[in-house]
């Protein structure tokens, strides 16, 4: 039991100092580079246990992979189209809806995420400096 309580202590680790919304392979590589003995299906299963308990967040990428939130409070994300990094968009929740839906269905525990698109900085800088050139 304490080897489980370390391995999610590293991962944990890896995903807050990654920063970034990784994806589970991110978060993976994080961690071998420093503990090759642990595998790539225990980072899955350990960052699968951690979103699901709440203690971090999984982002759903529409046809992508998932990446991973260490900031659990309510927010929404942005996907760069071009390079696929995703970042926080820290606005007002439209919080409503889920319950519009429930009214209009009479389905119940209703969820719902929304995912903005768009072009990064970075990736309108590159863009800019290759018409440019």
């Amino acid at each position: 039991m304490k080897r489980h309580t370390v391995q999610k202590e590293i991962v944990l680790e890896a995903l807050n100092a990654l920063a970034n919304h990784p994806t589970a392979d991110a978060v993976y590589d994080r961690v071998h580079d420093s503990h090759p003995s642990i595998s790539k299906a225990t980072v899955y299963r350990l960052l699968g246990k951690m979103s699901d308990s709440g203690q971090i967040l999984r982002v759903r990428i529409n046809n992508g992979a998932d990446h991973f939130d260490h900031q659990t409070f309510p927010h929404y994300h942005v996907r760069c189209t071009n390079c696929g990094s995703v970042d926080d968009v820290i606005i007002p929740l439209f919080s409503s809806a889920n319950e519009l839906a429930a009214h209009a269905t009479s389905y119940t525990n209703i969820t719902s995420s929304l995912q903005f698109d768009g072009l990064c900085p970075a990736c309108q800088g590159a863009i800019q400096e290759r018409s440019i050139v």
